[in-house]
């Protein structure tokens, strides 16, 4: 059965290998929840085995008067307890008050995350720039997430970061993240929120401040229509087969209000690492059966599939990696 549990565990970060102040103000309260815990199961199991060799020893009952040491009942059984709850509450309460509180030092830049059903809409209202599922970040500085939904409750955790948040309808939370080393960092939905809540992911990309800023100039910048021939039939392709109703493109399109909840922004789509919520990586193949069919990968999607002959597919697939 160990090695049943043991095999279910990534050797991937999370939320005891902390990267950031607010994830490693939680990791310290739970090693100190853990080191307390298993104090007082080694005290415990202890005087358990003692009891039960005492009593195997001395099998007459009789023969075994009963400890009448009222300071060790007060002292081992109520002062004792009392204290490590005290201990572990005030370190709780600690702890709650630190990830709540704003950093002394101005945010960097501020993000607001909207979640949907399953995918995160990323945006930089101070730098317009709209993004989805991969949320880069300035490393080393301070980063303010406002969070809210467009649908369903939802819960943003990079466990490595910070502790999750929920993004509720109509209400705004906030979360303050930092990345202390550049990395890329996974986060996931916490909160059940529909039948491919398990493939809502997201990743954040800590940084170096010059690396950011080059990414915010790149992504301020509008796509333009291709001139290569085979490309501009993709993008008549994405046009024709219905895409640019819900997947706006900037400096080519915008997604139709009519639609109703549109899907991620595409306008530097080409330069993402990964597609379906950083499920799969962004590659021609991955992108191709996505298209096809998206529900083999989450079904339940509201993407519908799409019905194209290789030579459309292949022209598509080829504009939407050139979106850079």
């Amino acid at each position: 059965m160990l090695l049943l549990t043991l095999a279910g565990c990534s050797t991937d970060g999370g939320a005891l290998d902390p990267r950031g102040p607010g994830a490693a103000e939680t990791a310290t309260h739970w090693w100190l929840m853990f080191w307390l815990g298993l104090a007082v199961y080694i005290v415990v199991m202890g005087l358990l085995l003692y009891a039960i060799m005492r009593g195997r020893r001395n099998a007459d009952p009789d023969s075994n008067p009963p400890i009448s040491d009222r300071a060790f009942f007060t002292v081992g059984g109520l002062v004792i307890p009392i204290l490590i709850l005290a201990l572990v509450l005030g370190d709780s309460i600690r702890t709650g008050q630190s990830v709540i509180e704003p950093p002394e030092d101005e945010a960097a830049v501020t993000i607001e995350v909207i979640g949907h059903m399953f995918w995160w809409e990323v945006r930089y209202p101070d730098l317009d720039v709209v993004t989805a599922n991969e949320i880069p970040i300035p490393v080393g500085v301070p980063v303010e997430l406002r969070l809210t939904s467009a649908d369903v409750i939802h819960s943003f955790w990079v466990p490595e970061l910070a502790g999750k948040r929920d993004l509720n309808p109509g209400k705004e939370n906030v979360l303050w993240i930092e990345a202390d080393e550049e990395d890329i960092y996974w986060g996931q939905c916490a909160e059940f929120c529909g039948v491919q809540h398990a493939l809502m992911g997201k990743l954040v990309i800590a940084q170096s401040e010059d690396e950011f800023d080059q990414w915010i100039a790149d992504r301020q910048e509008p796509a333009s229509e291709p001139d290569d021939e085979f490309l501009r039939a993709g993008m008549d392709v994405y046009f024709d087969a219905g895409c640019a109703m819900c997947h706006g493109i900037d400096g080519i399109t915008e997604p139709d209000p009519a639609a109703g909840a549109p899907g991620p922004d595409l306008t530097h789509f080409g330069s993402r690492l990964t597609i379906a919520s950083a499920i799969e990586d962004n590659n021609y193949g991955n992108l191709a059966a996505w298209i096809v069919d998206p529900h083999q990968l989450k079904p339940g999607v509201r993407m519908p599939p799409t019905e194209l002959d290789p030579d459309d597919l292949d022209a598509l697939v080829e504009f939407l990696l050139s979106l850079e």
